[in-house]
């Protein structure tokens, strides 16, 4: 496990985050911070709170999806509670495989603001350099500033839009940035 200071996520003194690549052992905690994420943002991710809670045997399915080698999935934990996570998928598809996307980020609301999105996208960047990829790509809510701007500050840029990339419901959609970064 990777350790860093970083702000305190209470009362100003420095706490330690810990960063640890994800695995099976951690299938609980980020399935519960998945649901978090679903209930508090729930236009940043495709599926559906309602949705997720359906499935069966979501903490099984969950370890499977951590234990897939291929896939970069790392968190952040502050006193053994998962605070954020990001995910990193590298394209397997030949003629694509240079480039990585970055899926699932989220921060739990009492630890953002204190540096652990911009470490968790910065591990994504130095991992996607070690495994020889040479973009990164990523979708973010067209009305997330804060997100806009994490990914900015990591180098990211936007590269185009996308209309109506989500439909919840009749007549709402919800419009995304295409946002990328070369290594």
């Amino acid at each position: 496990m990777h350790s860093y200071y970083g702000k305190a996520i209470t009362e100003g003194e420095l706490a330690l985050i810990d960063y640890k690549r994800l695995d099976a052992t951690d299938a609980e905690a980020y399935w519960n911070l998945r649901l978090e994420a679903l209930q508090q943002d729930p236009s940043a991710f495709l599926t559906t709170y309602e949705d997720a809670i359906k499935r069966e045997k979501p903490i099984e399915s969950t370890a499977e999806r951590l234990s897939n080698e291929s896939n970069y999935n790392i968190g952040a934990y502050q006193e053994g509670d998962l605070q954020g996570v990001a995910t990193l998928v590298p394209e397997s598809q030949q003629g694509l495989d240079h480039i990585g996307n970055v899926f699932a980020m989220y921060i739990t609301p009492s630890a953002r603001g204190n540096g652990i999105g911009k470490e968790l996208i910065q591990k994504c960047i130095e991992y996607g350099r070690h495994i020889g990829l040479e973009q990164l790509q990523l979708t973010v809510v067209a009305t997330n500033e804060p997100g806009i701007a994490l990914y900015s500050s990591c180098g990211f840029e936007e590269y185009g839009y996308k209309k109506q990339a989500i439909k919840r419901g009749e007549g709402q959609y919800i419009d995304e940035l295409l946002m990328d970064i070369f290594l």
